[in-house]
């Protein structure tokens, strides 16, 4: 399996030199700088990677190995096929990343927000600080800031009272705060950051979209993209939900071993593939991460590992440290290896450590939230050793 990092470009305060000093060897970019549904250029790709792949003198080599992510536009989720010139422009991406050598592309396909947190510096016992989703916060953003048509539905009464407490206990510059970090978006998020009076009228635009038309919009979506990309030699990786579940109402459609069957069912070209990250299918205790991993092994091309732990309210849940959490990580990298060992050189799978904490000098820079480098450089340690004790038993 490959060692990669997450890096997010020259502006990154994680230097191309401390990733190497990480020990990881591929690098997992995009061109962030481009809003979603602007078509990647060739010469665009090329620059980004020369950065990347160019060594200097007595320097480990880097390869820029995986896309995350080639964004998908909101019209794509609410109309799939129908959003013909998003899809052109997703397309004419794909052809520029397949042209400069690159195989793998990462991408979600969650309505409105991406990846959700409620507290991006939550202080864990050991004086680090995780990501945390707090059930109660979220909901007293989506209750009494937001203010969502129809949000007291989707909330039973005990949560919709401690949400009305856990916003009288917070001033404005916390309720900014909250705001900032679920509405306007997180480091690698593709999806539009929104102020209120935007978000809610993105939310009006998927009225009736269920979890079975947005199903059918990703099929439609895939049957597009697929064999196109099976043409160019690159396989697609579907990134879970996270958290796997509904939002704001809003259905979510690849939080399980059922979702993931449908599509590759719907489009079962090789193209057609997953990316396995534990810590966003761990969240769900439904989910049997060592069974999933080992059923799904020959559709996985980039892994994201990294441990949730759910909390006292299972609703809720934090960033724990890398073999720890609710996942079994043993498990899990054994199940990858297997098939990893089954694969010639090029079709080897790329892992990367995921939502590191925040901890030792890391707590007095400014750091991209889960992406500082010492809490992820942890995780990787951890991660190298597992894998090195797995294929040596193996």
């Amino acid at each position: 399996m490959k060692q990669a990092w997450r890096w997010f470009g020259p502006k990154d305060p994680v230097s191309l030199d401390d990733i190497r000093q990480a020990g990881a060897t591929d690098i997992v970019n995009a061109l962030h700088e481009l809003p979603p549904g602007e078509a990647w250029t060739r010469r665009a790709v090329a620059e980004r990677k020369a950065i990347i792949e160019t060594t200097p003198p007595g320097r480990t080599p880097l390869a820029w190995s995986v896309v995350e992510s080639i964004p998908v536009p909101d019209d794509v989720k609410r109309l799939g096929r129908g959003a013909n010139a998003s899809i052109a422009a997703w397309i004419a991406s794909l052809e520029a990343v397949a042209a400069e050598g690159i195989r793998t592309v990462c991408y979600n396909f969650m309505p409105i927000v991406d990846w959700t947190r409620t507290d991006l510096d939550w202080p864990v016992p050991s004086g680090a600080t995780a990501l945390r989703f707090d059930n109660d916060r979220f909901a007293a953003f989506d209750l009494y800031v937001l203010r969502r048509p129809g949000a007291e539905r989707d909330w039973d009464e005990p949560t919709r009272q401690r949400a009305r407490r856990v916003l009288d206990s917070m001033g404005t510059a916390e309720v900014e705060t909250l705001t900032r970090t679920i509405a306007a978006g997180l480091p690698g998020a593709t999806t539009d950051a929104l102020d209120l009076d935007a978000f809610r009228a993105r939310l009006a635009a998927y009225a009736g979209i269920d979890a079975a038309r947005l199903r059918q919009h990703l099929i439609e979506f895939l049957e597009e993209v697929a064999p196109v990309a099976q043409g160019l030699g690159v396989h697609l990786t579907l990134h879970p939900d996270d958290p796997p579940r509904p939002l704001f109402g809003l259905p979510r459609i690849a939080s399980t071993a059922a979702d993931y069957q449908a599509l590759f069912d719907a489009v079962p070209v090789e193209a057609n593939g997953m990316c396995f990250c534990t810590g966003s299918l761990g969240v769900r205790a439904d989910n049997d991460l060592v069974a999933m991993a080992e059923h799904f092994a020959p559709r996985v091309w980039f892994a994201h590992l990294r441990a949730t732990k759910r909390e006292s309210d299972p609703m809720s849940f934090h960033e724990a440290d890398h073999l720890d959490g609710d996942v079994d990580m043993v498990g899990v990298l054994r199940a990858l290896s297997r098939e990893d060992r089954k694969r010639p050189a090029q079709g080897k799978i790329p892992f990367r450590p995921d939502h590191g904490h925040r901890m030792l000098d890391d707590l007095a820079k400014t750091t991209n939230p889960g992406y500082s480098a010492i809490g992820r450089l942890k995780g990787l340690a951890e991660l190298r050793g597992v894998l090195r004790a797995v294929e040596t038993l193996a």
